[in-house]
């Protein structure tokens, strides 16, 4: 199964909501693609298409969010569940932390 079935969306859309949102966000602050770019400190024909096609480096991706004060939406990414009882936690805790995967598809 396709993770995209299970969450109904696919990267692409993602990505291009993303820079509709960076979008938005530059017109709020009256920049042009060309000074907002030059803020960021990232190419200009790259801040262009990433604004076009949703297709931007992390790093760059990361830098816009810099300039619009959204840094901190990325720490909330990747982080482990909380848990809801102590029993969940001592679960986790006695659960060997595996330093590599054994599946290889």
């Amino acid at each position: 199964m396709d993770i995209s079935t299970i969450i109904n969306q696919t990267p692409e859309t993602v990505s291009k909501e993303i820079a509709r949102r960076v979008k938005s966000l530059r017109l709020e602050r009256n920049l042009t693609q060309q000074a907002f770019a030059k803020r960021a400190g990232i190419g200009y024909d790259g801040y262009r298409r990433f604004e076009n096609r949703g297709e931007i480096t992390l790093k760059n991706l990361l830098l816009c969010a810099v300039v619009l004060d959204c840094l901190d939406d990325f720490n909330g990414l990747f982080k482990r569940k909380s848990y809801e009882s102590i029993d969940q936690l001592l679960q986790v805790n006695q659960t060997k932390q595996r330093k590599r995967g054994t599946i290889n598809e």
